[in-house]
């Protein structure tokens, strides 16, 4: 008789994930079964084999699937549980494919595959260089810093070559399921047998992409969002993150990883290399390589030698001669989107919805309301009419009069997605207009629109941070970007970056070949560092700029950071329970952590119910899960480093 401890895949006792069971056959680390926990059946995962107990064990009812996990991925499944601090059971949950039992057909030819003629790709020696520096390396994580239109693509097919050339799997990472169809396009040009899985598929497509990996005998090319980390490859050469700042490669539910952490150590259990491929790398990411000797990779020439720069324009919304003809939408961007419409080329007209909340800003000069303490926007509560910091408490009425130029022109604004298309659908009636932004439905989508979009049958399209990034459009001519401030008043300490890369790259969506291109950016706060180094796609400033206020804020690079978050029917109970472990944590916390609130969470009232946090900040991670084990079990949430405090 052989002894195995196995990982049901259901909670069962939250102080221990793994449970002792005996089978007469011998089985492997991996290997998924059917195990009988008090009187309900689930899957598990065999974890380790062990010596018999000294307690009656029962037995593994039966096997699952004949082909084991990659031993691996077992490893990443128990990192992931104790780093970011989740029962194992949840990580198995995030690892597995649903309906693991029921019976599928075999894999079909998935559906058609746009492709594009690009099979003669001619490197130039910023490339060379790169690929070369690659090669040099057995394994190892690599920031890819190139300039958007630099042929970043082009690497990442030739470092997917080399692995598939030396018998080894390759991840393709996306940080959205709208860029899947661009990236098939280019990588179908070089391997045959490229498989997509992403969690817009049914449950039965996703299975068998996930059947299909686990029995393959051949290496395979896996695209995908996030999740494709956990396609059950068995030897892995390449892992290659495509935009890897964005904020989408975070997962908002738990286990709340990242998947650039995640990648990372999933390099290391394959020997495997890692590159994280960026525009505008995220400060943490930069500031980490540097500290680390990793190499970073630097592209700073377009990779077409023909292309022509855009032609950029600032337009200044405090001056209201800029808008005579229409309230959001200035002079010159009407004109500029009129001459395009007329050549028959195409506009993107591009909103950072995310900064759509009520700001306080001065019209007549831009000056905008922040915490004297957390140096963020404050938050209008328009109930009471007060200014408020989501993260350290300040409080203060809303002033009458600008404190820097003394105008009254006090306003409080936000523009969404749907306004603007109406409004341009008045303008330009006779244009095909198309929206893009986290209402749409599956039929609206870039990934189902992703054809008409390239080919310029759309003439207007209008969007959020979904278009700004990745997509290459030839027909595209004009960048209209309507508030290029509106991120900035965000409270957050990750705003001022999040504004900076999207303006860099919806700047980079032109100048990409060589047609004459313009870019028209409307912006209450011109001379903003954000909106100045994003307008010339100058990351070199904008990173020391940003580094040096992270480090007088003591924000990430230089301390880490945990948020706690509980969730109550009603207020007072919220706020009480928020100040009674606040209290708490001060008497017991290690004396280099830093407690911050409790405050009104930035979005207070969700689903019926009040929530309050707590920021908690250390230089050291272990001293903040230290505080995850005097959290209450009920009522609250926790997430170690958020990538945002909203």
């Amino acid at each position: 008789m052989h002894y195995y401890e196995v990982a049901p895949s259901q909670i069962f006792r939250a102080d221990s994930g793994i449970f002792t069971y005996s089978s007469k056959p011998k089985l492997p680390v991996g290997q998924i079964v059917l195990i009988e926990v008090g009187k309900k059946q689930v899957v598990g995962v065999v974890v380790r084999s062990t010596t018999e107990p000294t307690y009656k064990t029962k037995n593994i009812v039966s096997i699952v699937e004949d082909t084991p996990l990659p031993h691996q991925l077992v490893s990443l499944a128990l990192w992931l549980s104790k780093y970011y601090v989740t029962p194992l059971a949840t990580v198995l949950q995030t690892i597995l494919p649903r309906g693991l039992q029921k019976k599928r057909r075999p894999l079909t030819k998935q559906s058609k595959i746009t492709k594009r003629d690009r099979t003669n790709i001619v490197f130039n020696q910023e490339q060379i260089d790169a690929i070369n520096e690659i090669n040099k390396h057995e394994s190892g994580t690599f920031l890819l810093h190139g300039i958007t239109g630099s042929g970043k693509t082009e690497i990442y097919i030739n470092a997917a070559k080399t692995a598939i050339n030396a018998n080894k799997s390759a991840i393709i990472l996306v940080p959205e399921i709208s860029l899947t169809p661009q990236l098939i396009a280019e990588f179908s040009n070089h391997f045959d047998n490229l498989l997509v899985t992403h969690s817009k598929m049914t449950e039965s497509a996703r299975h068998q992409v996930w059947i299909e990996v686990l029995n393959s005998m051949t290496p395979r090319v896996v695209i995908g969002p996030r999740s494709a980390l956990f396609t059950p490859l068995k030897d892995i050469g390449i892992i290659i993150i495509d935009e890897a700042h964005e904020p989408g490669f975070k997962q908002e539910q738990s286990p709340k990883y990242s998947a650039l952490r995640v990648a990372t150590m999933l390099g290391r259990y394959h020997n495997a290399k890692v590159i994280f491929g960026s525009a505008t790398p995220s400060v943490i990411d930069r500031y980490l390589a540097e500290q680390s000797n990793r190499p970073i990779l630097k592209l700073t020439k377009i990779a077409r030698i023909d292309s022509i720069p855009p032609s950029v324009t600032l337009v200044d919304m405090t001056k209201h001669t800029n808008f005579s003809n229409h309230r959001f939408l200035s002079n010159q961007l009407i004109e500029q989107i009129t001459n395009t419409l007329q050549s028959g080329k195409q506009i993107l007209v591009f909103h950072n919805r995310r900064g759509s909340t009520s700001t306080t800003l001065c019209e007549n000069c831009g000056w905008m309301a922040e915490c004297p303490k957390c140096f963020l926007p404050l938050t209008l509560h328009a109930d009471n009419h007060r200014l408020h910091c989501h993260i350290c408490g300040y409080d203060t009425n809303v002033p009458t009069s600008c404190p820097t130029c003394k105008s009254t022109d006090i306003i409080h604004k936000g523009i969404g997605t749907k306004l603007i298309e109406s409004e341009l659908s008045k303008l330009f009636p006779n244009a095909n207009i198309a929206r893009f932004d986290a209402d749409n439905t599956n039929d609206e989508a870039v990934n189902t629109r992703y054809d008409d979009l390239y080919n310029g049958k759309i003439d207007i399209v209008i969007g959020t941070q979904i278009i700004a990034k990745g997509l290459d459009l030839p027909h595209l001519r004009t960048v209209g970007v309507i508030q290029a401030d509106a991120g900035l008043s965000l409270p957050d300490f990750s705003s001022n970056e999040r504004t900076f890369q999207l303006l860099a790259q919806v700047v980079g969506r032109v100048g990409r070949n060589k047609h004459q291109t313009q870019v028209i950016v409307q912006s209450y706060q011109p001379t903003h560092p954000s909106i100045m180094y994003g307008l010339s796609q100058d990351y070199e400033s904008f990173y020391s700029h940003t580094l040096n206020e992270r480090k007088k804020g003591l924000f990430p690079p230089f301390t880490y950071l945990l948020k706690l978050t509980c969730v109550y029917k009603t207020e007072s109970a919220a706020i009480n329970n928020a100040k009674k472990l606040a209290a708490e944590l001060r008497n017991k916390a290690h004396v280099d952590v830093q407690i911050l609130g409790p405050t009104p969470a930035f979005y207070e009232r969700q689903h019926d119910t009040y929530r309050w946090q707590l920021v908690l900040k250390s230089p050291r991670r272990e001293h903040l899960i230290d505080i995850l084990s005097m959290m209450p079990s009920s009522y609250w949430q926790f997430e170690l480093d958020p990538t945002s405090l909203l």
